[in-house]
């Protein structure tokens, strides 16, 4: 069953392309026609692929791996933040930090620095810096909180990337290829597809195309994450069942209880013998 329907993405205006004068050859696949020198998408097309993204996505999620959501345009940060935000999964929504994934160790250290100011301020040090100190620790740790906080549980490279706007998101994606993790994306008719591993075809500049399809990611996200718990609670109940089902080993009284039942078993043997004699 599809996740979305024709309509609601028509009223999202998720097809409305660019000009023609702009467009990538590239896309071509994707465009329904053109209209006033604008390109249309061809929304059935991106229904496919929405759902294609969305199943691909929800497996990541339930395997419990991280995606990566990068949207630093204006009229997606706020969305991403709130609707990726809600599903615990990273993002970045300021400016990319170049080399976040060719060279994450680094960024993981910038990371627990700002950890690390965190401990700080709540010790007794903390107390004994002069103003000027205090102001400069916190000037640093607003710097770090806004670029990296919404990844500090990022502990490892993500298992994929979801990017709104490739042509903006152009260095992220070189940095995905470079080391092999699949690359979501909203591509417009202006953006190079080639490089996408998932592509959506829709429009990436307006709030509620960006903000349908995020949902539905964030969605299909969500519903990863349940399948896991449950499984993860199926499996807890099998193993205590299994646990619950063998006779504890707990030394002497272990064995006194066995003694006892040989008894009572020799016992009911030899009342048996009596009664057939």
């Amino acid at each position: 069953m599809p996740r979305t329907n024709f309509q609601e993405l028509l009223d999202a205006g998720v097809h409305f392309g660019h000009l023609r004068r702009k467009w990538n050859p590239n896309m071509a696949p994707y465009i329904f026609m053109e209209k006033n020198g604008i390109h249309i998408i061809d929304l059935q097309k991106t229904i496919v692929k929405i759902d294609d993204a969305a199943e691909a996505i929800k497996q990541i999620a339930k395997s419990g791996r991280k995606i990566l959501f990068v949207a630093t345009k204006k009229q997606a940060k706020e969305i991403v933040a709130e609707l990726v935000g809600g599903v615990n999964m990273p993002y970045v929504t300021e400016r990319w930090p170049g080399g976040m994934l060719t060279n994450f160790p680094t960024i993981r250290k910038a990371v627990k620095k700002m950890i690390s100011i965190d401990k700080m301020t709540k010790e007794s040090a903390w107390d004994v810096l002069s103003k000027r100190e205090k102001l400069q620790i916190s000037r640093q740790r607003a710097k770090l909180e806004k670029m990296l906080g919404s990844i500090s549980d990022l502990t490892r490279l993500p298992a994929a990337l979801f990017i709104v706007d490739v042509l903006k998101e152009k260095i992220a994606v070189r940095e995905a290829k470079r080391l092999g993790i699949p690359v979501f994306a909203m591509v417009d008719t202006n953006s190079e597809p080639r490089d996408i591993d998932f592509v959506i075809p829709a429009n990436d500049d307006a709030s509620q195309s960006i903000s349908l399809i995020i949902g539905i990611m964030a969605d299909a996200i969500r519903e990863g994450l349940s399948e896991r718990k449950v499984e993860r609670d199926s499996d807890g109940d099998e193993k205590e069942l299994k646990v619950k089902g063998k006779r504890p080993k707990v030394g002497a009284a272990y064995d006194s209880v066995v003694l006892e039942e040989e008894l009572e078993d020799d016992e009911d043997e030899e009342s048996d013998e009596e009664i057939e004699s």
